[in-house]
């Protein structure tokens, strides 16, 4: 429709003297798109559409501007074209508060505009908006919604929205008085697995325990069928969200795999090598801000003064899509600033351990210490917030299970750093160096391979990865100075029962480790009790196989 007819039919509705046209012609708008017809008709039911006397039986209605004069005066914009009101000299009319007289209105009519401004949300050019409307009025249960749930049902193109229709219109004729109408609508609801409309059905078979049979049989089975449905798109949906889990723990775990096989060192301080991702997503997106600034104030004194230390980075301020595109600079960064400081650590401590794991635990566990305190002097001791961008915020909807964008990112990033990482091992010559001072040493060393250099790069790929982990933590959880804590164990788990240096038992580890902990968690209602019967089950499959689901055998294994 055309904005002058639109403006045509508003001014009509509004000047009529009958209440009962009115009423109907308010009703045609509930399929408009027109912005219009959403401002005046919410100003009409607030009292905000004044009426202009222009002479005889001539009523001009008009909008208030927001805009005054010195003296307090304002325009008044007409319905019928948008320009000011005038007089019959052509001069602009300028009202005071005081002069303005409201366009009058009953009850009813109150009522029927509202359930038009409800309707038109069904009409928002925003899928999900329509959907969200269809919800909210369908559980109002108003037999006057109907027509319109069935107008918009006959345009409307996306599935979601045609579904939320769908429920709106079988939710409401639950209400209605005649049985046949209510089977229906039940069976309906029982065919689309209507999670929103479960709490009446729930509500009717009891209403018709004794009174309707049929009803109450067909009601029953309703319940039944979406609650079986519910919990199966939960179990799902608990799958997805272990998945997720294990995504980010099969690349924590990806690069202990390599440096344990490799070294036999047994690194704790790993786990503080994901904080340092984590935390390289929140400088990085605070730079892209507003910046970053922090304060160090020593123990210690140096002849009575204190010593500290502080660093400020000024912030980009950027906005729009430059800002929302910072965690495509954490990604490299990440990985970046963990592998430097694994290779700082294996220059430093880990290189004069090597064959000597139990020492290697306890100095890699004191490292982990030091950073944990670095970090809280740095961070603070509180969790620090990282935003996720824009693009990576939401979900979409697949038979009632919800798949968040920043999971389903996680997921698909795992899968590329896993064939990556296997690329990297078996067609470059760095692979080739790294397998060989995998399965023998000396022979390796022997052969010209400067192993020292190899277990450096090795030890900073693995270090890169676990920062990586640690970005993707920081887009699906708190990021606090005992981050790595909560994963370190896990990781050691996945490496150990996947088998020590096996890249594809670390992958089956990580996906079975923590897909099964999301669903023991669920089933035993406890994070705590799902955590400890998983741990069980690995002790109990380490009983069995000592070497793990794929065990790499090597002299320097054996």
């Amino acid at each position: 429709m055309k904005a002058a007819d639109v403006r045509g039919q508003l001014v009509e509705a509004i000047t009529n003297d009958d209440a009962e046209a009115q009423i109907k012609l308010v009703e045609q708008f509930s399929t408009s798109t027109n912005t219009l017809v959403v401002q005046t008709l919410t100003a009409w039911r607030q009292g905000a559409v004044y009426l202009y006397d222009a002479g005889g039986d001539k009523k001009i209605p008009f909008l208030a501007d927001s805009t005054t004069d010195a003296d307090g005066k304002m325009r008044g914009l007409q319905l019928s074209d948008g320009q000011p009101v005038k007089d019959a000299s052509g001069k602009v009319v300028m009202f005071l508060s005081s002069d303005l007289t409201a366009a009058d209105t009953t009850s009813k009519l109150r009522r029927a505009i509202r359930a038009t401004l409800d309707l038109l949300a069904l009409s928002n050019p925003n899928p999900n908006i329509r959907r969200d409307a269809a919800a909210k009025l369908g559980l109002e249960q108003n037999a006057a919604y109907l027509e319109g749930f069935r107008l918009h049902l006959e345009t409307e193109k996306n599935p979601e929205a045609q579904k939320a229709l769908q429920e709106a219109i079988a939710i409401t004729e639950l209400a209605s008085n005649q049985r046949a109408v209510q089977l229906a609508a039940i069976k309906k609801l029982d065919g689309l697995r209507s999670v929103m409309g479960l709490d009446d059905i729930v509500k009717l078979e009891t209403a018709s325990r004794g009174k309707a049979p049929e009803l109450a049989a067909a009601a029953a089975q309703a319940r039944k069928d979406i609650q079986q449905h519910i919990n199966f798109s939960n179990f799902l949906g608990t799958l997805f969200h272990g998945l997720s889990l294990s995504s980010v723990l099969l690349i924590a775990a990806i690069g202990l795999a390599i440096t344990f096989g490799l070294m036999g060192i047994i690194n704790m301080a790993h786990g503080e090598m994901i904080a340092i991702g984590a935390y390289t997503s929140y400088v990085v997106q605070n730079i892209f801000g507003t910046g970053f600034s922090f304060s160090v104030n020593l123990p210690f004194s140096f002849f009575g003064h204190p010593l500290g230390f502080g660093l400020s980075i000024p912030g980009m301020n950027a906005t729009g899509w430059f800002y929302e595109s910072y965690f495509l600079f954490v990604l490299p960064l990440s990985f970046i600033m963990a592998a430097l400081a694994g290779l700082l650590l294996e220059r430093t401590v880990i290189r004069f351990l090597y064959r000597r794991p139990l020492e290697s635990l306890l100095a890699t566990w004191g490292v982990s210490l030091v950073m944990q305190q670095l970090f809280r002097m740095v961070f603070g001791a509180n969790n620090v917030q990282v935003s996720s961008p824009r693009w990576l915020l939401g979900h979409f909807d697949i038979n009632d299970v919800s798949f968040g964008y920043n999971r389903v990112f996680v997921i698909l990033f795992a899968v590329i750093i896993v064939f990556g990482t296997w690329l990297l091992l078996t067609k470059t010559p760095l692979g080739l160096l790294i397998r060989a001072v995998m399965q023998n040493r000396d022979m390796a060393s022997c052969m010209g391979v400067r192993t020292a250099r190899v277990n450096m790069m090795t030890f900073a790929f693995g270090s890169g990865l676990a920062g990586l982990a640690g970005a993707f933590l920081s887009q699906i959880g708190n990021v606090g100075p005992s981050l790595g804590q909560s994963y370190i164990v896990d990781s050691f788990m996945t490496v150990v029962v996947g088998g020590v240096g096996s890249i594809v038992g670390t992958v089956c580890a990580s996906v079975g480790i923590g897909t099964s902990d999301q669903v023991l968690q669920q089933v035993t209602g406890s994070p705590v009790t799902g955590k400890i019967v998983v741990l069980i089950c690995i002790i109990l499959f380490l009983q069995w196989k000592p070497g793990g689901l794929f065990s790499v055998r090597s002299r320097s294994l054996d």
